[in-house]
């Protein structure tokens, strides 16, 4: 997997993730470039969360992939070694191409999770990424401080369980942008950076609290952006998507 933009399609059923994707469907006669750019834009590397799934269950995600697309699924789970396991075993069975859990679990947990993915996966060829979220970013210092009674820096927070993900044997973990820098010094240039909270310049950050934008991203080292609103309130979507993809990629 190389650098790339994940769409958050935060919608509440298939129908309007279908017409959304639609839009960029369209455009695919209407790219001249090489095929890997058509393939890019036309069919982009989307992320499913909570409300989608739970309303919609792992049809969404056949759905999706019978349509070309790449899959991030952000579940966040957080449970005891054994139930985290068999959970993954299921999810890998999907064929999604990246999923994740909460880092918080602990090590154990963490390897329990890796070895159920791996057993799910089984019978595919490519076999999926599992990430870890070090702290949402929506959390800030003083709410991780005040709330979580957490009183180390965040970003040593934030380092120190991305490498309790790589002991696990994880491939990385979700960040914000502000701390891309930091993982790949601690865990190496491989492991992977996941990055939410990308707003382009102007936008509201909304509910989240550490935001970057896409080039400022790519300047932190970040492997993945996650961007939500940014392109999926816009009246153009595909022009804010690929213009994500020029500040990011290009």
């Amino acid at each position: 997997m190389g650098k790339d933009v994940i769409i958050a399609c935060d919608f509440a059923s298939t129908e309007e993730v279908i017409r959304f994707l639609d839009k960029f469907n369209k455009i695919r006669s209407e790219v001249v470039s090489c095929d890997h750019v058509s393939i890019s834009v036309s069919r982009p590397f989307v992320k499913i969360g909570m409300e989608l799934f739970y309303s919609e269950g792992p049809a969404i995600i056949k759905t999706l992939k019978e349509r070309g697309h790449k899959v991030f699924l952000d579940l966040k789970l957080h449970d005891i070694p054994n139930t985290v396991k068999k959970t993954m075993q299921v999810l890998g069975d999907y064929g999604v191409d990246i999923v994740n859990l909460h880092a918080a679990g602990g090590i154990e947990m963490m390897k329990a999770a890796k070895e159920g993915l791996m057993l799910g996966a089984a019978r595919f060829a490519d076999k999926p990424k599992l990430i870890a979220v070090t702290q949402l970013t929506s959390t800030d210092e003083e709410t991780m401080h005040r709330e979580l009674l957490i009183d180390r820096p965040l970003k040593d927070v934030v380092a120190e369980y991305a490498l309790n993900a790589k002991k696990a044997g994880l491939d990385g973990v979700v960040c914000s942008a502000h701390e891309a820098a930091i993982i790949h010094e601690v865990c190496g240039d491989d492991f992977l950076t996941v990055t939410p909270g990308i707003r382009l310049a102007g936008d509201s950050v909304g509910d989240q609290k550490r935001v970057m934008t896409p080039a400022a991203a790519k300047a932190a080292g970040a492997d993945y952006i996650v961007v939500g609103r940014s392109i999926t309130g816009e009246d153009k979507p595909v022009g804010a998507y690929t213009k994500c993809r020029e500040d990011f990629i290009d």
